[in-house]
């Protein structure tokens, strides 16, 4: 009995320093584990932490990004540095002048100062241009960097064209130009014209196309500029309600100095006055030269009516190579200065005509009226009084009204939405 109780206490205490160690095991593998869950959410949190930083830096990046998209406001003293104090001219016109200017980090711009302080005309033509082009950014269209609004000073600063004006290379010494080359700076001409007027939010209707108007790149692409008679409208709007005339002589759609309706199809009237001056790099009106000449775009419709558009070649000095484009440049024209704005295609599709995307049918004379001892004979309807304006308007429906002898729209016509008015 003696010597086995002895041995019994010796393996229950065994037993108990067992169980002792296994315990204090246990929980050095607790700690030890709980030590390593903490050092991963410590990691975990500073991750997170510079995650969120980095989130935050580069969105902050972003939004500064997009306020130097805006048009940036510069104070009178920026500009006067800029331009050396409005020292090099670029040009002038009607509203105000142009200077070339150089900034800090090397940007060339050019700042139009608007003559004049207080006058509402000034004002308008202010707020036209930058709450227009302030807002757009397409690659045929003047970039608008800022602005200057001051008691002493208002001015608009553009990206620097170096190459200047179009109509320069169309009217002057230095035709330098191929026609290739003019007929690209048409199609890019007449896309940022489909821009404003078919992918903007608003409708946007810039009132005075014209060779001034068409600013060239380093590489002669061209971008549509001055904006100051611009106008938005809502699309749902038909027509535009207008104060008084606007655009230029010559270039202006008959509907902008009558008493008809007002719709886009005014810039697209422009854009065809303006590709006749392209085709022919001459002026539209040249009065130094023989009557038959003397106003181009109807010497065009006679040459292109008889079938001579080999003598329009010659006189324009267009190579053979170029007889097609010519004569599609020639077509769109006619169909663009149609006298009734229905009949005048869609910027967008005037730039598919212009690539040869699509068949292009034969223009109507749109000179007809100027023949005819009645000014607008086709606008009036049948048997209606011609002496007050109310005569070329159908009062229900403020369109045009077609005269019983007019030609109906064709197929083609339809299809690319060159449409007449419906009576």
């Amino acid at each position: 009995m003696s010597s086995t109780q002895p041995s019994s206490a010796a393996a229950a205490e065994t037993a108990a320093v067992i169980v002792g160690l296994v315990i204090i095991i246990g929980k050095v593998i607790i700690l030890f584990m709980l030590c390593r869950r903490r050092a991963r959410t410590s990691n975990s949190s500073d991750n997170t932490t510079q995650d969120t930083r980095f989130l935050t830096l580069r969105m902050d990046k972003f939004l500064n990004d997009m306020e130097r998209e805006k048009p940036i406001r510069f104070t009178s003293q920026q500009l006067r540095n800029a331009t050396d104090n409005f020292t090099n001219l670029l040009g002038s016109g009607g509203f105000g002048a142009v200077y070339k200017g150089v900034f800090n980090n090397g940007t060339i711009v050019a700042a139009k100062v608007l003559y004049g302080n207080s006058s509402k005309r000034i004002e308008e033509q202010f707020m036209a241009e930058v709450s227009t082009i302030g807002r757009l950014h397409h690659f045929n269209l003047v970039r608008l960097y800022g602005f200057c609004f001051e008691s002493s000073l208002r001015a608009l600063v553009y990206e620097y064209m170096v190459n200047g004006s179009l109509d320069k290379y169309l009217f002057r010494e230095n035709k330098i130009l191929g026609f290739e080359k003019l007929h690209e700076i048409a199609v890019g001409t007449a896309r940022g014209i489909a821009y404003l007027h078919e992918e903007c939010q608003h409708r946007i209707v810039h009132y005075d196309i014209k060779p001034g108007n068409i600013l060239l790149d380093a590489s002669f692409s061209p971008k549509v500029a001055d904006f100051g008679l611009a106008k938005l409208c809502n699309r749902e709007n038909t027509h535009i309600t207008m104060t008084g005339g606007r655009g230029t002589p010559g270039y202006a759609a008959p509907e902008l100095w009558m008493p008809f309706p007002i719709t886009h199809k005014c810039d697209v009237y422009s854009f065809g006055m303006l590709l006749f001056e392209i085709v022919g790099r001459r002026r539209n009106l040249d009065i130094s030269l023989s009557e038959s000449q003397e106003w181009f775009p109807r010497w065009v419709l006679k040459k292109f009516e008889s079938g001579e558009l080999g003598e329009l070649l010659i006189v324009c000095g267009i190579e053979e190579k170029d007889k097609e484009m010519a004569e599609r440049m020639v077509k769109v024209a006619l169909w663009c200065v149609q006298h009734r704005p229905q009949l005048r295609p869609l910027m967008s599709i005037v730039v598919k005509m212009l690539e040869g995307a699509v068949e292009i049918p034969t223009p109507l004379n749109p000179f007809e009226y100027m023949i005819s001892e009645n000014p607008c004979p086709t606008l009036l309807p049948q048997h209606a009084p011609q002496t007050t304006s109310s005569s070329f308007l159908d009062s229900d429906s403020s369109q045009m009204i077609t005269g019983p002898s007019f030609v109906s729209a064709t197929p083609i016509m339809k299809k690319y939405e060159i449409e007449i008015a419906s009576s």
